[in-house]
């Protein structure tokens, strides 16, 4: 049916072209005013028709998605808000609801048609009830059915209640540090809109450089946090910051410690800005108590009070002991919180039928108890239900029981607004259990712990003893304690997704990792690290970086941050034990310069480097060819360090989950390009197959692009295989340094062909290749100046090109013999990136720069880097998201099998 457009909409959203020029959305490239916002949301509004639609919109931080929210908005359709970076998510509300709508980004990325509009029908087949305005999950980013139904007076009386209490100005400017479809995050954007401030869009995390210096230049004068969010402050040496415009922070999405109150409360009234503690509920539109910033310190355990336009009572609840009397917790008398007011939902939406009711809720009872302090003062002391609020996800406790039920285990799960902790009986795989938890939950896995135990505690009832499951974070192992959460999709800082789908943390800024670059790191910092960058709980004192899984695509990371935590870098620190990996002591003088210059490890800056050089080549814009044979060598270096540590079977697993590492996106990108691009470039199957190097053509063609990475895997492929054999595998562990040697001889046969054939095309690199992996294993000077000479000596005539010769010679002398390169910190991270990427970069460049070398070659140049670093993020994570969907079909499998053999 179709139904005319006859609702006025949300005032705020239909209201904007009032506040004329003034600035309403920045980045870090432009500024939108709002006469333009207005005339933007207004165009799109006419897209999405003169009929009243049901919309779905995933959305992001992004100028487009918000124009697609306020159009929504503003024109009177209601609107279902999804996550964009979670695509289960949209097609589960897409399935259970049918929007006539569907807004996603387009896979172009940004421009002028950054969104895909898809029109399923041209009317509605829904009955949309007049007040409906917006639906949002009760549940965060997980997808699920149960939906929140917000009214347009809903949006307007909470973003105005919020503006007062926080004093918002036209001058006002907050930075978008949660994710839009979140609750809270978009109070922020609903609040600042209403009264005509300005809003700084980002998807950076506050333990990034980026973001402080966007924060600076747009001078912004307030952000969000969740619990964690404070965390990722204390690693980025927040409380250090200068930031002059900074008026106030909010807090909400759990409760933050009372202890982390009083000290940001006071750390505030130092630096002139406040700290607004909030208190809310999607069910409340997003806010329904805040503590006023001059009561935080002497009141840190409290809500505070009741927003305007809203109120607060206590209602007794049953009791153990008197089924009429208020629930005792141990502090006196409280009872279940109950708020009402104009931001209270019309009511829950279990299904699309429900979009036709009315009001079905006047208030709001919120499932916490809690109690009224003599001032006046509101506290949240317990829940009365068996839900968990973590980083502002409600998490139903039973539910989670039913997950791993249905995974064949007995388990009891219980948790606080810190952590979820699940307790299951047998013997099992704890990380892997509770990394499958915080996938199926859409919660980070550090907010989730498995203890397994031989039975579940109970008590003398026989019913589950929660407490003692919840006490189990005590003892579990890489636990310690019920970890603190991160808000669902947002940056929870400095994360790039690893290979694992794992967080990486690659910030520039000191004090990122929590410990002052200058006085060093203790044992605990290190494991922090290293789980961080491989996603492991379980990391003692005498493991090592390689000994839990590390490689050269993780190291990156790691020690950029290693080398903040502990002052340097040590020697061969990826062999090295936690427990003796220790700050060095340092004048103060060295101290201050550390802050400002730093060493990066050689290698990393080698990768960087050389990436930058080859585009630069292969563009025109600089001619300096040989820095790709570096990288043979570095291969080789970094093959020496990370995969030649453990046993026979074990490490040949990790080197083959390294070796799809670096086929599978190749492969992936050369089918894409073959498939849309195939007249522009031409790309055969022996390139599918990474063949072209064996079978194809002699003269340069499209097809030898990828010659350099066809040949490393060649070389890795060989050097596995040799190593699977067992003699092979014993000689190299008992003569670690011969080993590569004789292979630099072996490829030294070929280097002077004194053998006529050449094994798969490896002539030109495997000596390198080996000549790295020898200067890995050369723990002294004598072999490494052998091994300096060797090069010098078998370099120069095989390129016919000196300039060349000198450069790869330069690079491995470099390897033999300068550990770390001191760098501006500023660059630090930049570097870092670059080299992780590297591998992309050099796959991608090949369809980027084409169309803009001739006119416009530094451009070219930044694009394929662009590109290439976005490949990399994208293909590390779904290569992560991939390894944990196998992981988990494969512990179901065993579930099942369990359940199906006999005994």
């Amino acid at each position: 049916m179709t139904l005319p457009l006859e609702i006025a909409g949300v005032a705020f959203a239909a209201g904007l072209a009032r506040h004329g020029d003034r600035p309403a959305i920045l980045n870090g490239a432009r500024a939108v005013t709002y006469s333009e916002l207005a005339w933007r949301v207004q165009d799109f509004a006419h897209r999405l028709g003169t009929s009243r639609r049901l919309i779905v919109l995933a959305a992001d931080n992004s100028i487009d998605a918000l124009v697609a929210y306020l159009a929504a908005l503003s024109g009177g359709h209601p609107l279902l808000l999804a996550p964009a970076g979670n695509p289960a998510a949209l097609a589960s509300l897409v399935a259970a609801y049918d929007p006539d709508v569907v807004i996603r980004p387009a896979a172009g990325g940004p421009g002028a048609n950054a969104l895909e509009l898809d029109e399923v029908r041209t009317g509605t087949i829904h009955e949309l009830h007049p007040d409906l305005a917006l639906l949002l999950s009760t549940s965060g980013s997980t997808g699920s059915p149960k939906l929140v139904r917000l009214s347009h007076s809903n949006l307007q009386s909470n973003a105005e209640s919020i503006a007062e209490y926080l004093g918002i100005t036209a001058d006002d400017r907050a930075m978008t540090t949660l994710p839009m479809y979140y609750c809270y995050g978009l109070s922020v954007i609903n609040s600042h809109l209403l009264r005509g401030a300005g809003l700084v869009l980002t998807g950076l995390s506050v333990v990034d450089e980026c973001f402080w210096q966007l924060f600076q230049n747009r001078g912004a004068t307030s952000f969000a946090a969740v619990p964690y969010t404070f965390e990722l402050l204390d690693r980025a040496g927040f409380a250090d910051r200068d930031l002059p415009t900074l008026r106030y922070i909010t807090q909400a999405g759990g409760r933050l410690a009372p202890e982390k109150v009083t000290r940001y409360a006071r750390l505030g009234r130092s630096k002139g800005w406040d700290l607004f503690v909030m208190y809310g509920q999607t069910e409340a539109t997003a806010r329904m108590a805040y503590l006023p910033p001059h009561l935080a310190e002497a009141n840190a355990g409290t809500i505070g009070v009741p927003v305007p336009g809203g109120e607060f009572r206590i209602d007794p609840v049953p009791g153990p002991d008197d089924p009429g009397g208020p629930v005792d917790l141990g502090q006196g008398h409280h009872g279940e919180l109950v708020y009402s007011g104009p931001n209270v939902m019309l009511g829950y939406a279990q299904e699309s039928a429900d979009l036709a009711l009315g009001r079905t809720v006047q208030e709001l009872r919120t499932g916490d108890l809690a109690r009224q302090h003599a001032n006046g003062l509101f506290e949240v002391v317990g829940r009365r239900s068996r839900f968990v609020k973590i980083a502002g996800l409600r998490i139903d406790l039973g539910q989670v029981e039913k997950i791993l039920a249905g995974l064949g285990l007995n388990a009891a799960c219980a948790g606080t607004d810190a952590g979820l902790m699940a307790a299951v009986e047998g013997t099992h795989d704890e990380r892997m259990l509770a990394k499958t938890l915080a996938q199926e939950l859409s919660l980070p896995r550090a907010a989730v712990a498995v203890h397994a135990v031989a039975e579940l505690p109970r008590l003398g009832t026989g019913k589950t003893d929660y407490p003692a499951v919840l006490a189990l974070a005590a003892v579990s192992p890489g636990s310690g304690k019920p970890p603190a959460a991160a808000v669902p999709g947002s940056s929870t800082g400095a994360r790039g997704t690893g290979a694992s789908g794992t967080a990486v943390v690659l910030g520039s800024g000191p004090d990122e990792d929590g410990t002052d670059p200058a006085a060093g790191g203790s044992p605990e910092d290190v494991k922090r690290i290293f789980a961080d960058a491989l996603e492991r709980e379980d990391i003692g004192d005498d493991d090592t970086f390689v000994s839990l899984g590390g490689d050269s695509l993780s190291y990156v990371a790691a020690s950029v941050r290693l080398e903040r935590a502990l002052g340097h870098l040590p020697a061969n620190w990826h062999v090295t034990p936690v427990k003796d990996l220790t700050p060095r002591g340092t004048s103060q003088p060295k101290r201050r310069l550390r802050r400002i210059i730093a060493p990066l490890e050689t290698s990393i800056v080698l990768r960087a480097v050389a990436i930058l050089t080859i585009i630069s080549t292969h563009i025109d814009l600089i001619r300096w060819p040989g820095t790709a044979h570096i990288l043979m060598a570095v291969a080789g270096y970094n093959f020496a360090r990370f995969q030649l540590d453990g046993q026979r079977l074990p490490r040949l697993r990790r080197q083959l989950r390294s070796l799809a590492r670096v086929i599978l996106p190749t492969v992936a990108f050369i089918g894409a390009v073959m498939l849309l691009l195939g007249d522009k470039f031409h790309y055969t199957t022996a390139n599918l197959f990474l063949l072209n190097t064996m079978i194809g053509p002699a003269e340069w063609t499209d097809a030898w692009h990828f010659w350099f990475i066809e040949v490393l895997v060649y070389v890795l492929v060989g050097m596995i295989a040799l190593l699977s054999i067992p003699w092979a595998h014993r000689a190299e562990k008992r003569f670690p340094l011969v080993f590569p040697v004789a292979l630099v001889g072996f490829g030294l046969v070929y280097r002077y062909n004194l053998v006529p054939v050449d094994i798969l095309h490896t002539r030109p690199v495997l000596w390198l290749f080996a000549l790295g992996w020898a200067l890995a294993r050369a723990r002294t000077w004598p072999p490494r100046l052998a091994l300096s000479i060797l090069a010098a000596l078998t370099l120069p005539g095989y390129f016919d090109d000196p300039w060349r010769e000198a450069t790869i010679l330069a690079g491995i002398l470099m390897i033999a013999w300068l550990p770390a390169i001191p760098l501006p910190r500023v660059l630090h991270r930049a570097v870092a990136v670059v080299a992780s990427a590297s591998l992309y970069i050099y796959v991608t460049h090949w369809v980027v720069f084409p169309d803009f070398k001739e006119g416009q070659p530094e451009l070219a140049v930044l694009l394929s880097v662009a590109a290439g670093i976005a490949y990399w993020a994208i293909a590390v994570r779904i290569m992560g998201a991939a390894e944990r969907g196998q992981s988990r079909l494969w512990r179901r499998w065993k579930a099942r099998r369990r359940h199906t053999t006999p005994g």
